[in-house]
């Protein structure tokens, strides 16, 4: 038997997982007080909901990647501070952050890293890290899905040109 054909969790990390796993704690600290940040911007309730679960999933994803790393004697990327809750009639109006800039950043957030797990999945040889990304992958894609709905509903969403059918009914 070879050095990766036992229990996955027993089988050294190659230097992409270890760094991608890095990477994404790294990402997710900035992305949870970015978050943070936008709530105190956000006026719309659904909005606030909504990056409210991104926190919530960026800490849940943080802290599962986090014993990985640990576990594998990987030292930890630093984290942000919390970010103060602020109340938004204290942010001047041309300082704030509109809510369909808010939901166009949570968007392309989301966008971006259904990619990067689809890329984590592709270069991982170790099964219990493939299986991880691919946990996260579907949770962020279940979240994008409301964050698009929001912004159909909203009338926040700007749709590229749209292509008629040429071709009538057929």
């Amino acid at each position: 038997m070879g050095i990766l054909s036992g229990n996955p969790k027993e089988e050294p990390m190659h230097y992409g997982e270890a760094f991608d796993l890095w990477a994404s704690v790294l990402a997710g600290n900035g992305m949870i007080a970015g978050y943070q940040t936008m709530i105190n911007h956000a006026g719309d309730d659904d909005l606030k909901k909504l990056l409210k679960e991104a926190i919530e999933l960026c800490q849940q994803e943080k802290k599962q990647v986090e014993e990985l790393l640990k576990e594998n004697g990987i030292g930890l990327p630093p984290a942000s501070p919390e970010q103060p809750e602020a109340c938004l009639e204290d942010i001047p109006v041309g300082a704030r952050v509109p809510d369909p800039a808010i939901a166009a950043v949570l968007s392309a957030d989301i966008a971006a890293g259904l990619v990067t797990c689809s890329q984590i999945i592709g270069k991982s040889i170790r099964e219990d890290i493939a299986m991880m990304y691919v946990q996260i992958h579907n949770q962020k894609a279940a979240l994008g899905g409301k964050v698009l709905r929001l912004n159909k509903e909203k009338g926040w969403l700007i749709p590229p040109p749209l292509h008629p059918n040429k071709h009538g009914d057929c």
